[in-house]
C-alpha cells in the first residue's frame, strides 16, 4: 500500500525553514562542544599533546587556595602513587613556597599554568609571552627545574599561544579526560567522570581550594586506574611513547 503527503507551497517553505534552523542548531551545539576540547596542533607547526600512548597521567591544576593542596598531595603519597603532574600558577606558586617544596620532594613534576589565570584567547601575543615569562621566573627563584609543560590556565587556547610556547621550549597540555572536579558534583559523580579512564589518558584534576570533594573521591580514582596502567607523569608519557594531537586550521 502507497501512502502519499501533499503540502501546500505555505506548509512546504514552513517544513524547510524548520528543517534549516534546525540543521543551525545542531551545527552551533557541536561547534561549541568542540570548541571545549582545546587540544590543538598547526598543520605543520607547534603541537599541543592530550594523550598519551603509556601509563596515566594524573594532572592537578592549582590556581589559589591553601587548603585543598597539601591533603591531596598527602593522599597521593599515601597511596603510593610516585607520579603525577601539578600544573601551577605562578601567583599561586609566589604565595606558598613551602607547598611547592612538598610537591618537588614527593617526587611530582611541576608545569607551567601562567601567572595571572588568565584566558590566553583574550590576550594579545605579547601578553601571553609575558605571563608565561613572569610564571617561569617565578619556578626559577623557587628552585623549580627542568619545567617544560605548559597548560593554559582556563584551558582554551589557540594558534598563538602553541607558537609562544615552542619559542620558549614548552609543550603545550591539554587533557583527554576531565573529572570536572571543580565543580563540585559530588564524589560519585567525580568518580564516574574518570571512569572511562584508561591506558595513556591524561586525566584533569584540581587541587585550588575551589575543587572541595577532589581529596575525597581520589582514593576510588587510584583504585579504579591501578588496574589499568601504571601511574606516570605527562613528561615521562611524552617521552616513553607516542602523544596524539588534534589539527587547528
Amino acid at each position: 500500500m502507497n501512502f502519499f503527503m501533499i503540502l501546500s507551497g505555505k506548509k512546504l517553505k514552513h517544513f524547510l525553514f524548520i528543517m534549516v534552523l534546525s540543521l543551525f542548531t545542531a551545527l552551533f551545539i557541536y561547534s561549541q562542544t568542540t570548541a571545549q576540547v582545546a587540544v590543538f596542533s598547526t598543520k605543520e607547526g607547534p603541537k599541543a599533546i592530550y594523550k598519551g600512548e603509556k601509563g596515566i597521567a594524573l594532572t592537578f591544576n592549582i590556581g589559589w587556595g591553601d587548603q585543598k593542596a597539601e591533603p591531596i598531595i598527602n593522599t597521593l603519597v599515601k597511596n603510593e602513587v610516585k607520579s603525577a603532574t601539578f600544573f601551577l600558577s605562578g601567583s599561586w606558586a609566589e604565595r606558598h613556597p613551602d607547598i611547592v617544596e612538598k610537591i618537588v620532594k614527593s617526587g611530582y613534576e611541576i608545569g607551567n599554568l601562567g601567572y595571572a589565570y588568565e584566558d590566553y584567547t583574550d590576550l594579545e601575543s605579547e601578553q601571553i609571552r609575558k605571563d608565561i615569562v613572569k610564571a617561569q621566573e617565578v619556578f626559577k627563584k623557587l628552585n623549580v627545574k627542568n619545567v617544560k609543560l605548559l597548560r593554559a590556565p582556563t584551558g582554551h587556547f589557540d594558534k598563538k599561544t602553541l607558537k609562544i610556547a615552542e619559542d620558549l621550549g614548552l609543550t603545550v597540555v591539554h587533557w583527554s579526560v576531565n573529572s570536572e572536579d571543580w565543580t563540585n558534583p559530588g564524589v560519585k559523580q567525580i568518580i564516574n567522570n574518570i571512569d572511562k579512564a584508561k591506558n595513556g589518558d591524561i586525566i584533569l584534576l584540581h587541587a585550588s581550594d575551589a575543587a572541595k570533594q577532589t581529596k575525597s573521591a581520589l582514593p576510588s580514582i587510584i583504585s579504579k586506574l591501578k588496574s589499568r596502567g601504571s601511574f606516570t607523569n605527562v613528561s615521562d608519557m611524552i617521552a616513553n611513547g607516542k602523544v596524539k594531537t588534534t589539527l587547528i586550521k
